[in-house]
């Protein structure tokens, strides 16, 4: 998950109870001493992330209006069946966006750190990444001001879309109603998605909704108790180590790359690809596991 924190203005109390609460029901399971460095670390980057997003907001805000001029059609903002549109075209969006952070490297290695949480709370929904703006998130959106959305319904809806992820990132709750489970995203599919099992790799993208991933192909059951953080964990609890980790690991690729070519492969084709295949994108690893044959 990567959270538009610019809603979060509005929903930090709420927010931060659910984390004190967490945090005193840890306790008396005597798993706060244990995990208290994980969710300092959390807060610690969240609170970095607000930051930067006071400066990068306004400008998502001005580039959706900029387009919005150039709109093929006019949908009223006061039309309720706008607001439906709206929720499904951004819900649409960010399947996509999350997709790609998972396949794209230089978008991964900024959605990364948002993975890199190695247990499963509250505080771990607030581990995101801050450079997400510079790699061009929000370009995912460009089409629906051209659609002719308000961009104040796009910023409104995507805040909702942010802020119903925040309860995703649980353990205490199991599975959601059958009918729920279907079509909307929970914390039973987004265990799967934040899980390091390779057969949990790269699923349940969804936001709000989970049919997305049902309708292109990757959407997983949980099955068996997900194993959290990345398929190579980072050995830090420092916060810029943290965050700026996989940009150092793309950076030092790139430098040792052969060719104008491999570099530009480096870039957009999946975390871990390789040239020489001594790493191998998830796609390839996968067969390669289950089998025990070469890819």
């Amino acid at each position: 998950m990567n959270i538009q924190i610019g809603s979060f203005y509005s929903t930090l109390p709420g927010l931060a109870v659910l984390v004190v609460a967490e945090s005193i029901e840890m306790v008396g399971e005597q798993r706060f001493w244990k995990d208290k460095n994980a969710m300092f670390t959390n807060i610690g980057i969240g609170t970095v992330a607000i930051a930067i997003a006071t400066f990068s907001k306004g400008f998502i805000y001005l580039f959706f209006t900029g387009l919005f001029q150039f709109r093929l059609l006019t949908i009223s903002s006061t039309a309720w069946w706008a607001w439906g549109i709206c929720f499904f075209a951004d819900d649409f969006s960010y399947y996509w966006f999350h997709r790609c952070s998972h396949q794209i490297r230089f978008l991964w290695a900024s959605h990364s750190v948002h993975h890199s949480p190695q247990n499963f709370t509250f505080s771990s929904a607030l581990r995101m990444p801050w450079t997400s703006t510079l790699t061009g998130n929000f370009l995912f959106w460009f089409w629906m001001p051209l659609a002719g959305l308000a961009p104040m319904m796009i910023v409104t809806v995507k805040s909702f879309n942010a802020v119903y992820q925040f309860w995703l990132h649980t353990e205490k709750i199991n599975k959601m109603p059958k009918w729920f489970e279907a079509v909307f995203n929970t914390p039973s599919h987004h265990r799967v998605h934040h899980g390091s099992n390779f057969e949990y790799l790269d699923k349940n993208h969804g936001g709000t909704l989970i049919i997305w991933d049902k309708l292109f192909g990757t959407y997983c059951n949980e099955t068996k108790k997900p194993v959290y953080g990345l398929t190579k964990n980072i050995k830090t609890s420092n916060l810029v180590g943290i965050v700026f980790h996989e940009w150092g690991g793309l950076l030092n690729d790139i430098r040792h790359a052969q060719s104008v070519k491999e570099c530009i492969q480096l870039i957009f084709l999946a975390p871990g690809w390789s040239n020489d295949l001594n790493r191998q994108a998830t796609n390839k690893v996968i067969p390669t596991i289950e089998t025990g044959k070469n890819p």
